[in-house]
Formats: C-alpha cells, structure tokens, sequence
C-alpha cells in the first residue's frame, strides 16, 4: 500500500512514541520487530514481512531457517500484539494514530484512534486489550477440562532440570529455569503446582516416575534438561502421566540464549494444550534482556543458602538488577525478601532505613506486577518483620501461602503476634 509523505511521516512520529514508551524502552527484540514491520510496510517492501524473513533478520535465524521447526516469530508477534493493546489501554490512550498487528500476518495496519471521554480508558480499548489477550491463548484455551468441571485440579511437580553443560557450570541457570517454570504454570488455572521446597527435595535424588509422583502426590510430572554453551541453549522436557509413567507431551527447544523466554512460554502452552487447560488471567510476561535476566538467577542463589550473609551478597545483586532493568518485578520482589530475611539475624549490619528499603521493593513489584506470587509474598514478610501480623497473614493468604507465615514466624522467632514493634 503507498504511502502519502504525510502519513508515512505520522506513522513514523508514532512509532517513536511507542518505541519510546516504558513497554517498549527496555525490550530491544520487540521494538526491533516492531521497527523493522512498519519501515518496511511504509517502504512498500510488504513482501519481506514473512515469517521466513523476519526469523532471520529479526530473531538472527540462519538463513536456512524453518518456521515450521520453530515459532519463535509467531510468538513474539503475539507478544507484540499484546504490548501494543497495553500500550493504547495506557499510555497511548491519547494519541490521534494507532498502530495494529492484525493477527494472522505480519502486515501493521495504521488508523485514527476513537475518541476517548475524559482520562478513562474508552470500552473500544478496553475490547482491544482483551481481543488481543484472546488471540494470544486461543490456542490453549478451546475449552474447559474435564476434570475442571468436577472442580478437581491438576496437579504436578516440576522437577529440577538437569544441567548438561560444560563442567555444570550452569546449575544455576537450570534451577533458576525451573523456578520460572514453577511461576509460569502456577497462574494456569485448573493446575495445582507443587513448591519449589517440594520438587528441590528430590534433587539429584533419581526414581522411576511412579514412584516419584506417589512421593510428590501429583498427577503428572515435568522432567527435562537444560544444556548451556556459550551462546547456545539447549532444553529438552516431557510430561509425564504417573499412573502409567506415560510421557504425553515432549519439548525440545534448540535456540539462541535470548529466546529463554519464549522457551519457558512454549513448555507452558505445551503444558496447556495437552491437559486441556486454559492459560490465567491476567498473566504477565517479563522481558529482560539476557544480561539481567542471567544475573537475577545469580542474585537467588546466596538467600537460598540462608544466613544473613547470603541475604546481603543477594542484595547487592538484585540492587544490580533493578539498576539495569527498573520494570522487571521479580527482582524487585527478591530485594524485598532478602532484606526482609537478613533483617532477622543479629550477625550483620543493618543500614538505619532496612525496613523502609525493604517495603519500597515489595511495593514496587507488586506496583510493576499486581498479580505477581512473589512480590505478594514479599510484602507479607515485610509486614511479619514489623510485627504486623494481620497484614502479613492477608498478603500470604492472598497467593495461598499459607505456610509462608509459619516458616516467616521461625526466621522472626523475637516476634510475637499482635507486637507493633520490629525487632532487630
């Protein structure tokens, strides 16, 4: 389609006020995508916008590259529908121009935007939004389950995936893998996941699936692997049905480092589809670059091996973390819990504002991510550390973590319930 001057040149004005704007800023591969569509579109080059061509110019695919062997285009092209619908429910709500990924090409379509009353977001852009969350799970979410109208849900354990790299260098990396996996599925609904303290207690700890599900009291289980080289990434998982230690599901992904993320959307909706689940609403997808995403699975480890050391190495990572990427809410939920947790032990030093440090991380993430397990869970250790315990049991119950004020009462044993003072 040609293109008058004028309107080439608004088009372009909005792209940089979308490329601009704080859900597109700091995702480098989305708005390359999103600048590469819309150049070419307004050149009259719509023939490049296939899925072949935008693997490899896009997403570094080799030349050779397949879309049949791997979806990364068509993934990212459903975030990227999902990031624009976010972005003129939001930010963009005020502008004269709108720019669309109709879902079944790749061909943006630019149009006037409807008029809005007052600050509220319009009900046309509010039916966007959820258009296009649709689009993205339709895939995965057809119907309702079987078991879901019995009002039983799933349940399955994610086992620890096994480092294959070099040396095991990357053991990190793996455990860090599942835990985002562990997130992921944990927000589908219909499925019951089992906590990381369960399915890291059989660690390194090799059975036959039977007998491991029996152990676990789960449903099914997800096994797998990870292997790192340099900028390689291998990950090969299957599902696997205990009562028959049947495999129903296998994925192997071999992809380039960055695309860790779509990695751990694909096992999910791979998850989904075979169950016959259906995809949580309001499910947040993070888009970090690889830099700190690597260094927030390294900021983990030393408040998971406890003592109010490890909470301070971990500190100082995740303060890393923020500093590189301010919009990526996890972290801003492990910052919180680590202060939290070294705010208990007497061995190490406290900085005068700890508890104030400690409740603007939590309040942060959930302010970045409302729906967000940990950041939830954060707040209510920060609020267990002030001795408030209502609050507390409010916030663990709300992500039902319940045994999260148990184990908060035995890192805090100075404080008692209904005390209104810290202690330190």
């Amino acid at each position: 389609m040609a293109h008058s001057e004028s309107n080439a040149e608004a088009a372009r004005d909005e792209l940089e006020r979308v490329l601009a704007s704080s859900g597109f800023a700091h995702h480098e591969r989305l708005s390359r995508f999103l600048r590469l569509v819309v150049e070419r579109h307004l050149e009259g080059r719509d023939s490049d916008l296939k899925e072949s061509v935008l693997g490899v110019e896009v997403f570094g695919r080799r030349p050779d590259y397949d879309p049949k062997q791997d979806s990364i285009v068509r993934t990212e092209a459903g975030r990227l529908r999902t990031r624009l619908a976010e972005y003129y429910a939001g930010e963009g709500s005020r502008n004269a121009l709108v720019i669309e990924l109709p879902k079944g090409g790749y061909t943006p379509v630019f149009r006037s935007a409807e008029p809005s009353v007052g600050t509220s977001v319009s009900r046309a852009s509010r039916s966007r939004v959820v258009l296009a969350l649709l689009l993205v799970v339709s895939a995965a979410a057809a119907g309702w389950w079987w078991l879901q109208r019995k009002g039983e849900p799933v349940v399955i354990a994610v086992l620890p995936l096994e480092d294959l790299s070099p040396n095991r260098s990357s053991d990190y990396f793996a455990d860090g893998l599942t835990d985002e996996i562990i997130r992921n599925l944990s927000l589908i609904d219909g499925l019951a996941v089992r906590s990381r303290t369960s399915s890291f207690a059989v660690k390194g700890k090799r059975q036959n699936m039977h007998d491991l599900g029996n152990q676990l009291a789960v449903n099914y289980i997800l096994d797998g692997s990870v292997l790192r080289d340099g900028q390689y990434l291998r990950v090969s998982t299957q599902l696997v049905r205990v009562r028959d230690d049947f495999p129903i599901w296998v994925g192997k992904f071999d992809r380039e480092l960055t695309d860790v993320f779509a990695i751990q959307d694909e096992i999910a909706l791979g998850i989904v589809n075979n169950l016959r689940l259906k995809l949580g609403r309001g499910r947040r997808r993070y888009d970090t670059n690889l830099e700190v995403y690597d260094l927030y699975l390294r900021a983990r480890l030393p408040v998971q091996r406890g003592g109010g050391v490890g909470a301070t190495a971990s500190i100082g990572l995740f303060e890393k973390v923020v500093a590189k990427d301010p919009a990526f809410a996890p972290a801003y939920a492990g910052l919180a819990a680590s202060y939290a947790i070294r705010s208990g032990f007497h061995n190490v030093d406290h900085p005068a504002d700890e508890l104030t440090r400690m409740r603007a991380a939590a309040e942060k993430a959930i302010q970045l991510d409302p729906l967000l397990a940990e950041a939830h869970d954060a707040l209510g250790m920060v609020y267990a550390r002030e001795g408030q315990w209502g609050q507390a049991e409010e916030s663990f119950r709300r992500n039902r973590l319940r045994r999260s004020l148990k184990m908060t009462r035995l890192w805090f044993p100075k404080l008692t319930r209904g005390s209104d003072k810290p202690t330190r």
